[in-house]
């Protein structure tokens, strides 16, 4: 009888295997787009002031690489500026919300791998900085057009610059337990070295100490890397500029993917 009934049992269904990045990643992704006035419509909105500011007063009384004028040299710098100041936002903001409202736990109780967080924050840190960049670029085209030298280094720079953001902002939001924390990051790290990365100017405009000081910053091959990619003249060669970012970028997916392994500050 007790065979019989066993045999009258439905069989087990069993789940598909799969990965959970997909699922993680649109999280991200919704999360963004959600609130799209607070997280591209507003950057937006901030690089046109600037854009409007710095172009009236200094559009025609300085000269850049001697030919360009002063708004289409402004228009890339301010375009990587906001793609790094969201590349970086969007998962340090995720990271800490999740922390504070309790639900970081559920990161962790399915079976994603560490490769599955990293590539899920990342990407999604990457596609939202690429938002803001193109959304920018559209509406400083009501400016002055635009053209393209090399959509190879443009791409190039602006994926791998958003990378290099979005691994710092993931590992800020790792080790920030509330948003006190995190701005530590924004107002002593992030802006400064974007403000001091040559957006605004050229380094060649400025005395030897202050070059020197600006060669060290990474922000600054990012925006002339970038830079490159539109006027075909840069600050820095391009490729030294590419072999820097390069670097960083697998310097702190090294250090992230550690964090990633170890647990740090998520398991306890």
């Amino acid at each position: 009888m007790a065979q019989l009934a066993q045999d009258s049992l439905p069989p087990l269904q069993t789940q598909p295997g799969g990965s959970g990045f997909p699922t993680l990643l649109f999280k991200e992704l919704k999360r963004f787009w959600k609130v799209g006035g607070q997280t591209m419509a507003a950057p937006v909105l901030s690089a046109l002031l600037y854009l409007l500011v710095f172009a009236h007063i200094l559009e025609g009384r300085v000269n850049v690489y001697d030919k360009i004028p002063y708004t289409a040299f402004l228009i890339p710098g301010l375009m990587m500026m906001s793609m790094l100041q969201n590349a970086f936002a969007n998962p340090s903001s995720s990271l800490v919300q999740s922390r504070m409202g309790g639900n970081l736990i559920f990161i962790l109780l399915p079976p994603l791998s560490h490769w599955d967080i990293f590539a899920a924050y990342l990407l999604a840190s990457i596609i939202r900085g690429l938002v803001v960049g193109i959304a920018i670029g559209v509406v400083s085209l009501f400016f002055i057009p635009l053209q393209i030298h090399s959509y190879v280094w443009v791409l190039t720079f602006a994926i791998l610059s958003c990378g290099v953001m979005g691994a710092l902002g993931i590992i800020a939001g790792l080790w920030s337990e509330k948003f006190d924390q995190l701005s530590v990051f924004q107002n002593f790290l992030i802006m400064p070295a974007t403000f001091l990365s040559g957006v605004f100017y050229s380094i060649h405009s400025l005395p030897p100490f202050w070059q020197t000081v600006s060669h060290w910053n990474p922000i600054f091959y990012t925006i002339d890397g970038f830079r490159y990619g539109f006027f075909a003249i840069s600050d820095a060669s391009p490729w030294h500029s590419l072999a820097v970012v390069g670097s960083v970028f697998v310097v702190l997916c090294l250090i992230l993917l550690r964090m990633l392994i170890s647990g740090y500050k998520l398991r306890n």
